[in-house]
């Protein structure tokens, strides 16, 4: 039975996009093992997968009040230095023939050279593209005339090179995989016609039956249904949710679904419409298969799943590549981006309205849909897999 071990680290953006491609391989009869911090262990056990245990150096909410980029790449080649001899350890005397890895998991990378295992990149965010590395010059040479961050590269490089790695440049030991499955939709990745296509694959987002997350039920009175929703690690926004209580609460015809995480308390929201729901958590695509809008921090998953559920979306980024993110929605002509420290309610509401009365958006939406989910999701994920498998075995 082929072993084929997953590394990813345990942040819901980085293991969601994977689980239901180990459910798909698990159900074909390969052995899967996943490395992850214990945090994950249910989510990981319930595809099949058994858990290779380690542990992360990261913060539980993955640095999200960081904005400093040097310091969030700090702490994520902190965790790499750290995740290394424990994957090494817990595959020593369990080696498999392949391994996958999240693009926070390139530790797999060095591991599968040194053991002259193949590696498959499973890229939750868009990938690199032809010329990437010449337009992203500016900023890096910016990070390096910052001591903090020239330190930050030349540990890397030390680190790659005391590994005996053959490739020792930080931008192409994490972005320039060997082969890679690309796993947003294919509509989000800039320049998609520069992709090299013998290295990436888009095979569309993976999101499987998450029903083991719970339901959701349309309010019978409810016209159409709004999903307001930060996420999982960007949701300290009590002023803006709010301004979305002013701006949606008593807008007629509309029900508002209002997730807030877990870091702001309900009461800080004063008094809530009866149009609007509350809650810390919501089974996210079930809501949004039944919705009709979406306000969101513009996350690959998020957008990801506002681009298959054919949902326009007011995006709201907070940090990272969701600024990325939601120029690419509005540029696709289904997403306005909006300023969550400076928009106003009347702002948002004409927002709303304007998006979900324009027929040019409704059009667009629809036809988005229907390439996302023509992708090939999962079974395409996994064939694409056990042809590395293929090609490793011929070879070797």
């Amino acid at each position: 039975m082929p072993h084929i071990a997953m590394v990813s680290i345990p942040f819901h953006g980085h293991v969601n996009p994977s689980l239901e491609i180990i459910r798909t391989l698990v159900r074909r009869g390969h052995r899967v093992t996943y490395a992850n911090d214990p945090a994950f262990a249910e989510a990981i056990r319930a595809t099949g997968a058994e858990l290779k245990p380690y542990t992360s150096t990261l913060p539980a909410d993955g640095g999200a009040g960081i904005d400093d980029p040097i310091a969030q790449l700090t702490l994520f080649l902190d965790d790499a230095v750290a995740m290394l001899p424990q994957l090494r350890a817990a595959y020593d005397d369990d080696r498999p023939d392949l391994f996958l890895y999240d693009i926070a998991g390139a530790p797999a990378r060095l591991l599968g050279e040194q053991w002259g295992i193949p590696a498959v990149q499973l890229s939750s965010t868009f990938v690199a593209w032809d010329g990437y590395e010449q337009e992203m010059a500016p900023a890096v040479e910016a990070m390096r005339a910052d001591p903090r961050g020239a330190d930050y590269y030349r540990r890397f490089t030390q680190w790659l090179t005391a590994e005996g790695s053959s490739v020792t440049d930080s931008m192409a030991f994490q972005g320039r995989p060997v082969r890679g499955l690309v796993l947003p939709p294919e509509a989000l990745q800039p320049n998609a016609d520069r992709v090299d296509r013998s290295v990436y694959s888009f095979v569309g987002p993976v999101l499987g039956d998450r029903s083991d997350q719970g339901s959701w039920v349309r309010p019978e009175r409810a016209g159409k249904v709004l999903l307001v929703s930060l996420g999982s690690a960007f949701t300290r926004q009590p002023e803006f949710y709010r301004r979305c209580l002013a701006a949606f609460g008593d807008l007629p015809g509309w029900h508002t679904v209002l997730q807030i995480g877990e870091h702001v308390d309900p009461a800080e929201l004063g008094p809530v419409p009866d149009g609007v729901e509350v809650h810390r958590w919501v089974p996210q695509l079930a809501v949004l298969e039944q919705a009709d809008a979406f306000v969101t921090h513009a996350g690959m998953g998020g957008s990801s799943e506002g681009l298959y559920c054919g949902t326009p979306m007011i995006a709201v980024p907070q940090a990272a590549d969701q600024f990325a993110n939601a120029e690419q929605l509005a540029a696709l002509g289904v997403a306005r981006v909006v300023d969550s420290a400076t928009v106003t309610a009347a702002e948002l509401r004409e927002a709303l309205l304007d998006l979900t009365s324009d027929p040019a958006v409704v059009a667009r939406t629809a036809e988005l849909k229907r390439q996302v989910r023509a992708a090939g999701g999962a079974d395409r994920a996994a064939d694409l897999i056990e042809a590395e498998l293929a090609v490793a075995r011929a070879s070797g």
